[in-house]
């Protein structure tokens, strides 16, 4: 696992060999956005120590879907530290078990790419303290907003920080090459919509679930991508 500084003393991101998440600091908690696979958490919990953190501190993990990448590891360290999971209603029942993963409609090129995810140790089923809406408020980054955005599954959240002008835009986009709609969605209708409002927020860094965060005349390039994904 690589770690990476995003924005100094704020932003970090954890890098898997499959997927990402993302650890924000404030004065006195720490909240993980997303959670990698579910051998994730020992390199987790190391790399909070790492950066002379304590994992007591973790108050909060936020899911920004239900895939398996993402999720793996919150159960452990919501266990073991205290932390609450908080996740959309449409994807809770999944991530609890209750449900089945959705099968995304996979065009020609994905098919090898989602074999290869497929590799990912399976999620357990993972116990979800709060259950988001559009719009809720998440307790951190002087003001966290839950921004759906349904497409890469029905339950797919952007978490927007608008004082320090972050969007944390899950699976929604990607940026692995050329900045793009993220792959292996459930509608890509739906996804192309959530893609073109997650861009109307116009932040200056955002983050991704697969790719390197921009932080460099982010607006723009995240609005031309958007406008340019064909239906």
């Amino acid at each position: 696992m690589d770690l990476v500084e995003v924005l100094p003393n704020r932003l970090h991101m954890l890098r898997f060999p499959i997927g990402q998440a993302y650890l924000w600091q404030d004065s006195g908690a720490l909240t993980l956005v997303d959670a990698g696979n579910a051998e994730s958490a020992a390199a987790i919990e190391g790399a909070i120590r790492s950066l002379g953190l304590l994992p007591e501190r973790l108050e909060r993990i936020v899911l920004t879907h239900c895939h398996r990448d993402h999720v793996g590891a919150a159960g452990e360290l919501a266990a073991r530290w205290g932390a609450r999971v908080l996740a959309h209603r449409l994807d809770a029942p999944v991530i609890r078990g209750e449900r089945p993963v959705p099968e995304p409609v996979l065009l020609d090129w994905e098919i090898p790419l989602y074999a290869h995810g497929l590799t990912v140790p399976e999620a357990p089923p993972t116990p979800v303290d709060r259950e988001l809406e559009d719009g809720d408020e998440l307790g951190f980054g002087d003001g966290a907003y839950v921004v759906h955005a349904p497409g890469h599954t029905d339950g797919s959240i952007g978490i927007h920080l608008p004082r320090h002008g972050v969007l944390f835009a899950g699976d929604c986009v990607a940026a692995v090459g050329p900045l793009m709609l993220g792959v292996f969605n459930v509608d890509r209708v739906r996804a192309i919509e959530s893609f073109r409002r997650l861009a109307g927020l116009e932040p200056s860094v955002a983050c991704f679930g697969h790719g390197d965060p921009l932080t460099v005349a982010t607006a723009s390039a995240l609005a031309e991508a958007a406008a340019d994904t064909p239906a």
